[in-house]
């Protein structure tokens, strides 16, 4: 029988199963406070201004259900027949982990004994069979249980996953239940089944085959088509034992376990076991029970034994939750989503500022300061290199002549440049404006490249400090930075890199005014591995010129 109970219950789980774990919603929205009970607002209310770290607990559904299931006592009379019943359900949520449920079930069970037993003389309902006459024992009892459980949810909290598809659970309480247990003793003239009961013992009890677990089926079948399962005599009960609704009384204890497999946000197919123990040897009808008649005896052995009687019933059901502006009800949330989601991307976080380390406090930080050592109060550019505004060598803070004129230069530790006598300077200007076709600064040397590389080499680097000097000891003079290569894109982007590394090195290296340099690149008719500079006090042109082809930069 428990198979054929767990093989339904199998078969309606199939059904469902696959779409258990796809219909998953998402968590709700912690900020809402739409979701939040007037008495939980005061907790929601610091929890948005940061002077709370918990969210407060949002209203949650009730969960209404009903099943229908299989009873089964155990007690005196082992076989159960297959029978049913149903219950009707309701639960809340006090937390995440534990819930209350109250529960109403209507349960009725029958069994039938395959072994025949000798009823005590105080067993009132086998009053019309002879002393000492053997039957066997039956009954049919209805039961009404209701019941207020804890419920304990055992897989909601959550570790590396928001929600699960089932909830596994387990619960106890207390609870209250009556009975009426009747038994099938008189054929339906209202006779006993003296006869009936007496030719099955002869049958299987004297034959040799005997009232064994073997022969139960067979046995059974017999019985039940000499019976008419009316149960129409009310079985033995307690005098003392007091009575509701004109049914034997009993308070209980239940326990059981279950699983719900969630169908949608408002729906799950529940599948459960209840157990409930009672105080009472009377359920199945049969207080004391005589041993069965060995094979070959005539009669039974005499030996009576006792012990209370239990029932479970294995049910499944369907349960909806109920209730607006609510969330699921909590034991389908898991309580840290909402805290790995917030450490994911942060919502409602009050992030301090970033702090990064800054050395030498110049407000670059060590991360991109090209100069961490620089002095407090020194003026210093984007990447943290002291200011040199002259660009004679000397940086501010230690220039005691911020601004010296370049034909001033070079200039001392201070700063302080040397110039010229005042009709000196005169008539320089006025060579200057004149624009006289050369300066005296004589050939320049070439500075060359490797094959497309635009890094100077130790030698080109010695060739322009070479440059340098001359273009200091003459003030007066501007020099064209000259490169090749105008048969391609690429070409034209190597010669303006090669063009800029060089007037870059003079400007940030030697100290040379980028005023009095011309920038030229591209050009035709010149080496390409080569860079040329000349006097150029006779030409115009820009000292800096954009990438013509910024994407084939040279790395």
């Amino acid at each position: 029988m428990v198979r054929k109970k767990f093989k339904l219950l199998t078969a309606l789980l199939c059904l469902t199963a696959s779409g258990a774990f796809a219909q998953l919603g998402a968590s709700y929205d912690v900020k809402d406070s739409s979701l939040i009970s007037k008495k939980n607002l005061p907790q929601h209310n610091e929890f948005l201004n940061n002077a709370y770290p918990y969210p407060a607990k949002p209203r949650n559904q009730w969960e209404l259900g009903v099943k229908v299931g299989w009873p089964a006592v155990a007690g005196d009379v082992r076989y159960q027949a297959m029978t049913g019943g149903f219950g009707v359900s309701a639960r809340k949520a006090l937390g995440y982990v534990f819930s209350i449920r109250g529960e109403y079930d209507w349960m009725r069970s029958r069994g039938l004994n395959f072994s025949p037993s000798i009823p005590t003389s105080t067993n009132s309902a086998w009053a019309a069979y002879p002393a000492g006459a053997a039957v066997f024992y039956n009954y049919r009892t209805t039961i009404q249980e209701l019941s207020v459980q804890g419920v304990v949810t055992l897989n909601n909290i959550r570790f590396h996953k928001a929600k699960t598809g089932f909830n596994v659970y387990g619960f106890g309480g207390i609870a209250g239940m009556i009975y009426d247990t009747k038994v099938d003793a008189l054929d339906g003239n209202g006779n006993p089944y003296t006869s009936l009961f007496q030719n099955v013992i002869n049958k299987y009890g004297g034959t040799g085959g005997g009232f064994t677990y073997a022969n139960r089926k067979d046995i059974r079948k017999d019985l039940k088509a000499g019976m008419d399962k009316s149960y129409e005599t009310h079985a033995e009960t307690d005098p003392a034992q007091p009575k509701l609704f004109g049914q034997s009384f009993k308070p209980a204890l239940v326990l059981g376990a279950g699983v719900q497999f969630k169908l949608s946000k408002k729906m799950n197919l529940q599948l459960e076991d209840k157990y409930t123990i009672v105080k009472s040897d009377l359920i199945d009808g049969q207080q004391w029970q005589a041993s069965t008649i060995p094979q070959g005896a005539s009669r039974p052995a005499g030996v009576m034994t006792r012990d209370f009687d239990s029932y479970n019933f294995l049910s499944v059901g369907l349960n909806f939750n109920l209730g607006g502006k609510s969330v699921e009800p909590l034991w389908w949330l898991n309580p840290l989503d909402y805290a790995y989601n917030e450490i994911n991307a942060p919502r409602h976080m009050k992030l301090p500022k970033p702090v990064l380390d800054d050395a030498d406090g110049d407000g670059v930080t060590d991360q991109f300061d090209l100069e961490p050592n620089t002095p407090a109060g020194a003026p210093v550019d984007s990447h943290g290199v002291s200011k040199d505004t002259d660009g004679d060598g000397v940086p501010d803070y230690k220039d005691k002549e911020l601004i010296t004129p370049t034909q001033c230069q070079p200039v001392d530790a201070d700063g302080v440049g040397k110039c010229p006598e005042p009709d000196c300077c005169k008539e320089l200007r006025n060579n200057m404006m004149a624009k006289p076709a050369g300066c005296g600064i004589g050939e320049l040397p070439s500075v060359s490249f490797g094959a497309k590389s635009v890094s100077l080499s130790k030698d080109a680097k010695a060739v322009l400090a070479t440059v340098a000097q001359k273009m200091k000891d003459n003030a007066n003079c501007k020099v064209a930075v000259v490169g090749y290569g105008e048969s391609s894109k690429a070409a034209q982007q190597l010669s303006w890199d090669r063009v800029n590394a060089v007037i870059n090195y003079l400007v940030e290296k030697e100290g040379i005014n980028a005023d009095r340099l011309i920038f030229k690149y591209g050009e035709g008719g010149g080496d390409a591995s080569t860079v040329d500079l000349r006097d150029g006090s006779n030409e115009e042109g820009p000292n800096t010129v954009p990438a013509p082809h910024p994407n084939l930069r040279k790395k």
